[in-house]
């Protein structure tokens, strides 16, 4: 954070000091974990129904923080109060990046593949110019500003991912740090439940692109009917990324080798430049344009730019995370989380990858899809049937449809099990896996990781926990 005096601070967030010197100055980082608070630094103190930050807060000026933004006064501690410390720190971090002139902020959204993008994007970036992104999947009213308050006087980029629950949450983190460029990956069911169609999605999706200068960005997937539809919602230029021949950052001859990984040939209005990504899954190919169309916008030359997205690599844990086990078992950890639209490209990753081999998959429930609840899930299972996969084992009676998907396709050769919860899945796999066996593990997170931990620990234990005799 750039260096702000209380009284600067308090002026931001249309706050008042209470027993604090104005003159005195946040130096570092602003922070809502007492245990991360330093010398210089400013405490934020959330009220919670079971945590009360302002119970820590005499200890997080103990520790060096110089006042506490707070809700209510605490005895003896330095205090900026607010009417809502959540509302405060927008403000604030609204406040610290209209002070960096020379800052290229980034938003993205999209239903899925948020996260890996936006780990791409840094990636990318961070070779032109000191870069901030938030870890993992930091993108709400809390991570937004947290993370633009991360942002100094030698940030050159701030990459935002921009989650939404409903309309008008985008718009609200667009307010608080808003972006010259604008991604929107795509538009798919992912928490249908909450905005009740598609088309709902990609209105509230496509707030992101609404309010951009006119010197800003919008890079939009062509690919995505909805979202390249989004160019009529913006008075910015507009570049589109994908397959379809009318995208300027296009990928021709995409090939996958025998763990998934695409190549491609990357063209754009300066040319056309090989690229060879070391991410496993046919669709890090639209990540990675997005990307790649991001790092064009800014500066990194064609050459530089396909050698980059060649070296990218992961970042957030338990997105795609490929290994192989001594045993000769080959696992696929992307547990994290999980929708209609990322199940489908993680099964056509493990059926690429299954050429040759036995498949399994097991996967878990997936949230916040509402009425679509039955049918996405079922239509999980038919995919997975359709694609070939030798075992499917799905965890846990929410998740039935999805057995129930797969048994209904009456041509299919694999099986599938419906067991009760993550220990039933691990006790199958260390009874059936053997050697070549390619495992998928996905699920939203009710736990599903526990099936790819118990994997990778078996695997780091030798061959006779894990694997059956082949």
């Amino acid at each position: 954070m750039i260096e702000m005096s209380l009284a600067g601070v308090a002026d931001a967030v249309h706050g008042r000091l209470v027993a604090a010197d104005p003159t005195a100055a946040v130096t570092s980082a602003v922070e809502f974990d007492s245990r991360k608070v330093g010398p210089g630094s400013l405490f934020v103190a959330f009220p919670g129904e079971k945590v009360d930050g302002h119970d820590y807060a005499a200890a997080a000026v103990a520790a060096g923080a110089v006042a506490v933004l707070g809700t209510r006064e605490v005895p003896g501690v330095p205090m900026v109060l607010v009417d809502d410390a959540l509302t405060a720190l927008g403000r604030l971090a609204r406040a610290v990046v209209d002070r960096l002139p020379g800052l290229t902020v980034v938003g993205l959204t999209g239903s899925s593949g948020k996260t890996s993008t936006k780990d791409m994007i840094a990636q990318l970036l961070v070779r032109l110019g000191p870069t901030v992104a938030p870890p993992g999947s930091f993108n709400n009213e809390l991570g937004h500003p947290w993370t633009a308050l991360q942002a100094g006087p030698d940030t050159r980029f701030l990459v935002l991912e921009k989650g939404a629950r409903g309309r008008g949450h985008i718009r609200y983190l667009c307010e608080v740090v808003p972006p010259r460029i604008a991604v929107v990956l795509n538009v798919g069911v992912a928490h249908i439940g909450e905005f009740g169609s598609a088309d709902a999605i990609a209105e509230a999706k496509g707030e992101l692109v609404e309010g951009l200068p006119a010197d800003g960005l919008a890079v939009l997937n062509a690919d995505d009917p909805r979202v390249s539809a989004m160019a009529a919602r913006t008075g910015a230029r507009v570049v589109r990324f994908g397959e379809a021949a009318d995208a300027e950052v296009r990928a021709v001859d995409v090939t996958l080798d025998e763990r998934g990984r695409p190549s491609y040939t990357l063209v754009t209005p300066e040319g056309s430049a090989p690229v060879r990504l070391a991410l496993t899954g046919r669709h890090q190919v639209s990540n990675s344009l997005a990307a790649a169309a991001v790092a064009r916008e800014v500066g990194m030359p064609l050459a530089g730019l396909a050698a980059a997205l060649g070296e990218l690599g992961l970042v957030s844990t338990r997105r795609m995370d490929v290994y192989d086990r001594p045993d000769g078992v080959t696992v696929i950890d992307d547990s994290y989380n999980a929708n209609p639209a990322s199940m489908a490209v993680a099964l056509r990753a493990l059926a690429g990858m299954g050429q040759g081999r036995r498949t399994v998959a097991v996967l878990g429930y997936m949230a916040e899809l509402g009425p679509y609840e039955s049918d996405g899930h079922a239509e999980v299972g038919r995919l997975a049937a359709d694609l070939g996969v030798d075992r499917l084992l799905v965890v846990g009676e929410p998740a039935a449809s999805i057995h129930q998907g797969a048994t209904a396709v009456q041509d299919w050769g694999g099986e599938s099990v419906l067991v009760t919860d993550q220990a039933a899945a691990v006790g199958i796999l260390r009874s059936e896996l053997r050697p070549g066996d390619v495992v998928l593990v996905k699920g939203s997170r009710y736990r599903t990781w526990e099936v790819a931990d118990a994997l990778r620990a078996d695997g780091a234990a030798g061959t006779d926990a894990g694997v059956a005799p082949a």
